[in-house]
């Protein structure tokens, strides 16, 4: 925008010239140009010649002061915006640069940090369920200890109980043949008679 406006200012400026030193020329040449009514235009007046080339003097003594200490300012400001547009352009672009690499490391570390917690999720459910196979592995292990010793009680218990059902069915034989028969029988044949008995009957 800055260099245009200059441009602009440099191409006004080398047009005006041209302009200011042929306005006298035009004048002359055209003495019979003058409107009725209008005394400006009356170009065979010495007045107005005068006027004219008095105007054209000071149009181009005004164009050489500004072109020598007014336009040069005013392009030096002009190149200094412009300066300080692209300066300003360029920080811009840079600071947009790191922005786009801050939020790139952002999604990066965004990922991984999902990753990581989704290998601790992974590890933790893995560490659960090993821990729950183990507890019941031992528990499944105690657990069979606990029967087989609850097997070996039972038939320590029932060996006992056959033992004096034994005992039991020998002493009431005896009583009930002696209630009978009036006489005690032989113990040992007792004896054999309930261990038949006990075996016919699978106990």
């Amino acid at each position: 925008m800055a260099r245009s406006a200059a441009s602009s200012i440099r191409r006004v400026a080398s047009l005006a010239t041209p302009l200011a030193l042929a306005l006298p020329v035009m004048v002359m040449a055209a003495p019979g140009a003058r409107a009725a009514g209008m005394p400006q235009l009356d170009f065979a007046n010495p007045l107005v010649i005068g006027q004219v080339i008095w105007g054209a003097v000071i149009f181009l003594v005004l164009y050489v002061l500004l072109s020598r200490s007014a336009l040069p300012k005013v392009e030096a400001v002009l190149t200094s915006r412009r300066q300080t547009i692209d300066n300003d352009l360029d920080i811009a672009r840079r600071a947009k640069a790191e922005a786009d690499s801050a939020v790139d490391e952002l999604h990066q570390a965004r990922r991984t940090a999902m990753a990581e917690a989704q290998a601790n999720v992974d590890k933790v459910i893995e560490d659960a369920r090993l821990s729950a196979l183990r507890q019941t592995q031992e528990m499944n292990a105690r657990l069979a200890i606990e029967i087989h010793e609850a097997e070996a009680r039972v038939a320590a218990a029932r060996t006992a109980a056959l033992g004096s059902l034994r005992q039991i069915a020998d002493e009431t034989a005896q009583a009930l043949v002696r209630q009978v028969t009036g006489v005690s029988a032989p113990a040992d044949v007792v004896a054999r008679t309930v261990d038949h008995a006990a075996t016919a009957r699978g106990l």
